[in-house]
C-alpha cells in the first residue's frame, strides 16, 4: 500500500472504520498500490446506511417488499433474481461446510407441518411467548423486552462515547481499560446497564410481567415514534401460528406452523441413527422456513415472520456435552469470519437461558442498527429427546457399545437465521466511493464486495459495442461456453463504463469485454470488480480464471 494510499475519511462513524478496516485486510494484498489513490466514502450514519442498503436491495433485485401492489404485508418480504443467488449461494455454503466436510454429520428435510402433541413436548405450546406491551395513545405494540433492552444500548453507547472523547483528549497516553474502570461517569453508566440487564433477564426467567412494566416505568421509556408514555400492563403472546387440518373442527384439527426446524430433527433422531448407523457423537443438519406471529416484525429482513433456518443438532455422550459446545462455539465463528471482518463479530452469552439448556451463546454482527444475533449455539442437555420419548411413549435412546448401555443423548444446537446472514453479507459488503473515471476524474460509484463465492452473478460478458453484429456474436458465443461453469450475465445495454457500474452494485467479481482485438487473436479483458484491473488473457483460459477465483472451495479449505 505503501505512501500512494490516501484516504480520506468524510465521517468517521463505527461502521466506516469496521468497513475501512476489513477492506484492506481483505483486498490489499494482490493489488498494487495505485488502487489506492482514491477516497471512500463512508456513510454519515448508521440510519443512513440502513437507509441506503434497503433502498439498493429493491432497486438492484435483492429483496422486495412482498405484496407489494397490494400495499405490502408487514414483516414480509420476496427475494429477487440477485437475493436469491445470494441466499442459495449462503445456504450451499453452510451445507457443504456442515454436511460434506463432516463425515459423522447427515442432512435431512423434514415437513412443515407436524402432529400438534410436537409442541406440546417441546413447550412451545406453553412456553413459547415474547412480552407484549402496547401504547395507548399511539396504539401500537411493542415488545416490552425490545424496548428494555434498546435503553440497555443507549447506556452503553453513553459510556463509549466518554471513552471515545477521553482517547481523542489524551492520544497516545490513553488506557482505555483503567478509564473504564476508573471514571466515575463510565462506571456509573456501565453499572446501570448491567444492573438493568441483570433484571430484565430475571424478570423473564420468572415470568414477572408488573416488574417488566416497573421497569419500563422507571426508565421512563418512550413510544419511539410518539413520544408517550402511556404504557398498558405487560403480558405474554404466544408466536405460533396455527392452522386447521382438513374440514377437521375444534382442537383435533389444530395445526401449527412450525416456529423452528429442529423438532423435525429430534422427532427423526431414531430414523436417521438407523439407517445411517451413526455412532455417537453424531450431528443431523436442515435448511428450511419456519414461522412466528412476530409481535413487531422490523428491520427489514433482521425479524420476519416467514424467515429460513439453517440449523444443526450434535448429538453427544452426556457429561461431554460442554466440551463439544465450545468446540462449536470455535467452529461457527471461524465459518462466520471467513466472510466477515473479525471486528463486526462477537460471542455474547446469554443472561436468562432458555428451559431446555444449561449453556447459550450467540455470534452477533454489528449490523447498521448494532449488535445482534446472528447465530445462536446452545447447549440443549436431553430435554428434546426426552420430552417426545415421555409424550410419544417411543423411546429415543442411543446404545453405545463403548459403554455397554443406553441412554439419552444430550444435544448441542447451532442455529443460524438464513436472512440475518444475508443480510450481514449485504450490510458488510455496500461501500460507496470515489474512482477515477476513463477521463480520469473523480466519479463515485457503489460496490457490493461481497466474497466471490458468495456473489450473485460471478461473471458478466459485455460487447464493447451492441452496434456492431461481430461484437455482439463473439460475446455471445462466449457467454455461451461459460454459462456452463457458474452464474454469468449478458449485458449490451449502454455505455460500457455504466454497465460496469452495474455489475460493481450488484457484487459481480469479474468482468469480461469483448472488442475488436477479440475478433483478431481470440483474448479479452477481464476486469477486477474490487481493484478495477484489467488484464488481457485468451478466452479458453477465462472459465478457469474466474471459476479458480470464485470457487467455493477455498473458504471450505479455510475452514478444515
Amino acid at each position: 500500500m505503501g505512501a500512494a494510499f490516501a484516504t480520506q475519511i468524510r465521517h468517521s462513524n463505527r461502521w466506516g472504520l469496521y468497513q475501512i478496516s476489513s477492506f484492506f485486510r481483505t483486498f490489499a494484498p494482490p493489488f498494487n498500490s495505485d488502487y489506492f489513490d482514491r477516497t471512500i466514502i463512508i456513510l454519515p450514519m448508521q440510519e443512513d446506511l440502513f437507509k441506503r442498503l434497503v433502498s439498493h436491495c429493491k432497486e438492484y433485485g435483492f429483496i422486495y417488499p412482498s405484496s407489494e401492489v397490494y400495499d405490502g404485508l408487514n414483516g414480509v418480504y420476496d427475494y429477487g433474481p440477485m437475493g436469491v443467488e445470494l441466499k442459495n449461494n449462503i445456504k450451499e455454503y453452510w451445507w457443504r461446510s456442515m454436511v460434506q466436510m463432516h463425515e459423522n454429520i447427515t442432512g435431512i428435510d423434514s415437513a412443515i407441518f407436524m402432529h400438534p402433541l410436537i409442541w406440546k413436548a417441546s413447550g412451545h405450546v406453553d412456553a413459547f411467548n415474547d412480552p407484549l406491551v402496547d401504547n395507548k395513545d399511539s396504539k401500537k405494540r411493542y415488545r416490552a423486552d425490545v424496548l428494555v433492552e434498546g435503553e440497555i444500548d443507549k447506556m452503553i453507547a453513553k459510556a463509549d462515547k466518554e471513552v471515545d472523547k477521553a482517547a481523542k483528549r489524551f492520544g497516545e497516553t490513553f488506557d482505555e481499560k483503567l478509564y473504564r474502570e476508573t471514571n466515575p461517569r463510565v462506571l456509573e453508566y456501565t453499572q446501570k446497564a448491567e444492573a438493568t440487564e441483570k433484571r430484565l433477564a430475571n424478570a423473564l426467567k420468572n415470568n414477572d410481567m408488573a416488574d417488566l412494566k416497573a421497569l419500563i416505568e422507571e426508565l421512563e421509556i418512550a413510544d419511539p415514534d410518539t413520544g408517550s408514555r402511556n404504557w398498558t400492563e405487560v403480558r405474554q403472546f404466544n408466536l405460533m401460528f396455527s392452522t386447521q387440518m382438513s374440514n377437521i373442527g375444534g382442537d383435533d384439527g389444530k395445526l401449527y406452523l412450525r416456529p423452528e426446524t429442529a423438532q423435525g430433527i429430534f422427532v427423526n433422531f431414531s430414523n436417521v441413527q438407523k439407517t445411517t448407523r451413526q455412532k455417537i457423537p453424531f450431528g443431523i443438519a436442515q435448511i428450511g422456513k419456519a414461522f412466528r406471529n412476530e409481535i413487531v416484525a422490523r428491520q427489514f429482513i433482521f425479524r420476519m415472520r416467514e424467515f429460513e433456518q439453517m440449523e444443526m443438532q450434535f448429538f453427544v455422550r452426556p457429561g461431554t456435552e460442554m466440551e463439544w459446545y465450545n468446540t462449536w462455539k470455535a467452529r461457527r465463528m471461524a465459518w462466520h469470519r471467513a466472510v466477515t471482518p473479525a471486528e463486526k463479530l462477537r460471542f455474547k452469552d446469554h443472561d436468562n437461558l432458555a428451559h431446555y439448556a444449561n449453556a447459550a451463546v450467540d455470534v452477533q454482527f454489528e449490523f447498521p442498527f448494532g449488535f445482534k444475533e446472528l447465530e445462536g449455539i446452545h447447549s440443549r442437555t436431553d430435554f428434546d429427546l426426552g420430552s417426545h420419548s415421555q409424550l410419544s411413549g417411543k423411546k429415543m435412546q442411543y446404545f453405545d457399545p463403548e459403554l455397554n448401555e443406553h441412554y439419552t443423548p444430550y444435544v448441542v444446537e447451532t442455529s443460524v437465521g438464513c436472512d440475518r446472514m444475508v443480510l450481514s453479507v449485504l450490510s458488510n459488503a455496500l461501500v460507496e466511493e470515489t474512482v477515477p473515471d476513463a477521463q480520469g476524474e473523480d466519479s463515485s460509484r457503489t460496490v457490493l464486495r461481497v466474497h466471490p463465492a458468495l456473489a450473485p452473478v460471478k461473471c458478466a460478458v459485455l460487447p464493447l459495442l451492441k452496434n456492431k453484429d461481430e461484437l455482439v456474436e463473439k460475446a455471445r458465443e462466449v457467454y455461451d461456453k461459460l454459462k456452463f461453469h457458474f452464474i454469468c450475465q449478458y449485458d449490451e445495454k449502454d455505455a460500457v463504463g455504466r454497465r460496469y457500474r452495474r455489475q460493481d452494485a450488484i457484487g459481480t467479481p469479474y468482468c469480461v469485454t469483448i472488442d475488436f482485438e477479440t475478433l483478431e487473436n481470440n483474448t479479452v479483458t477481464i476486469r477486477e470488480r474490487d481493484s478495477m484491473e484489467q488484464v488481457r488473457v485468451p478466452i479458453t483460459e477465462v472459465a478457469k480464471i474466474v471459476g479458480d477465483k470464485t470457487d467455493m472451495r477455498k473458504l471450505l479449505e479455510m475452514l478444515a
